[in-house]
């Protein structure tokens, strides 16, 4: 982790394809390069694969497009194999690197990447997919009588990879916003549970000990957690499973890292809020339905004039939909929870911060559906007093958020160094059980 070098940005996609490229020059007869399939809009996917293992590891970056951390990673770890041929032996891996699982997201996010931390960049210029959209979440599933069978290009892409290779490992590489550092496992391994959640410590990231990101996500040492079924997921939010379900076809190891952008103490503050958690979370419902209500509200008054198909626009219809369904999921958690118990500092903090983040994450994907209407010479009055409208409600709510500001932005140096030492955790202790 100590050999991470800094940085300062996100590569943006182009910079990062010269930045394989240069890998693959470097080290040529150590590392391979190739395309493994083509995105939506045809850009090539390609895989960079490091060393003669006798098993494989597979390793996504970039399967949400605003979670960029993990290209960096990526490049770091492919360096600290090619450098150190005893590593390459002690792991026993062969490594294949997707360092951008959807070049064309990450694209519509490359105004913030220059500027890590500024939150106005990343709220101004951000982008996410429908989760029916989004690489990670679009792998077959079939539950009962759900049935999902229609994966992206880059997702075929993906499975093709793992097809070819049968994994004995597979990391998914994400990284958050205002929470701690948590991660996913797929089996319920207590030894490597417990080696992971002491990572984060070594850069000085905080643990997640707010609500976890899926509700009802079960614990399996602190802030790491069993991955959540894909067939739940899938069937309520209508869309397939994730790269874990594919890679238990395998057998495999799967390991998601989720590292913070912003560092706050409050995320791991297991101290009593003096309020109940019910109030709490009953408190956040309330402001999402109006948060809901208020966009809701802001479509019916341009829906008619509205000409381009953008990805925004698409992004736009689905996130008031999955938080729709969030919210009931919410409904669904034990009773318990609204029985008084006190919430903690961190939950509290957890559920204020997600609200933020709602607000100005979808505020700001409508006003870039707006001005993309307004760039086509759509300039009918609806959209402009719509655009001019939530212009002012963006504000409003950037000024709240930053006014509850979840303290400084973390370097990109450390977010790296907690995933790649994640990733040979994980490594060295499939390693280890083998040998044994």
């Amino acid at each position: 982790m100590s050999q991470v070098p800094r940085r300062e940005v996100f590569p943006p996609v182009d910079a990062l394809q010269a930045e394989l490229d240069r890998l693959a020059a470097a080290h040529a007869g150590l590392v391979k390069l190739r395309v493994i399939g083509t995105s939506r809009l045809g850009e090539p996917l390609r895989v960079l694969t490091v060393g003669d293992g006798s098993t494989d590891a597979v390793v996504i970056a970039g399967p949400h497009p605003n979670e960029p951390v993990g290209a960096l990673t990526v490049t770091a770890l492919i360096e600290l194999l090619c450098q150190d041929a005893g590593l390459r032996a002690d792991l026993g891996l062969r490594w294949h690197f997707v360092a951008c699982a959807d070049p064309d997201g990450a694209r519509l996010n490359e105004g913030w990447y220059g500027r890590p931390g500024d939150r106005r960049a990343y709220v101004e210029h951000f982008y996410r997919p429908d989760l029916a959209d989004q690489v990670e979440w679009t792998f077959p599933l079939v539950s009962g009588d759900y049935r999902f069978d229609r994966p992206l290009p880059e997702t075929v892409a993906l499975m093709r990879l793992m097809d070819d290779v049968r994994p004995s490992l597979v990391c998914s590489l994400h990284n958050g916003e205002y929470q701690g550092a948590f991660f996913y496992l797929n089996r319920r391994d207590n030894v490597l549970a417990e080696r992971l959640s002491r990572l984060p410590a070594v850069e000085g990231l905080p643990l997640h000990h707010g609500e976890p990101e899926l509700p009802g996500a079960e614990p399996i040492a602190p802030a790491v957690f069993l991955t959540p079924d894909g067939a739940r997921v899938g069937r309520a939010f209508l869309a397939g499973g994730s790269s874990a379900d594919y890679a238990g076809r395998f057998g495999a190891l799967h390991l998601v890292t989720e590292v913070p952008s912003w560092a706050d103490e409050r995320v791991a503050d297991q101290s009593a809020a003096g309020r109940t958690l019910g109030e709490v979370i009953a408190e956040g419902a309330a402001a999402r339905r109006e948060l809901v209500e208020t966009m809701q509200e802001s479509m019916r008054a341009v829906a008619g004039d509205l000409t381009v198909h953008s990805p925004f626009r698409r992004s736009t219809e689905s996130a008031l939909e999955t938080f729709r369904k969030l919210a009931a999921i919410e409904e669904e958690a034990p009773a318990a929870v609204r029985l008084g118990r006190v919430a903690t500092v961190a939950e509290e903090f957890s559920h204020r911060q997600a609200l933020h983040l709602q607000r100005l994450r979808l505020l700001g994907v409508f006003l870039r559906m707006l001005d993309a209407e307004l760039a086509a010479g759509n300039l009918t009055p609806a959209i402009r007093r719509s655009r001019r409208m939530l212009d002012e409600r963006f504000e409003d709510w950037y000024g709240q958020a930053e006014a509850d500001h979840p303290g400084p932005p973390i370097e990109p140096r450390r977010m790296v160094a907690v995933q790649l030492g994640a990733i040979l955790t994980a490594a060295a202790h499939l390693r280890q059980r083998d040998v044994n």
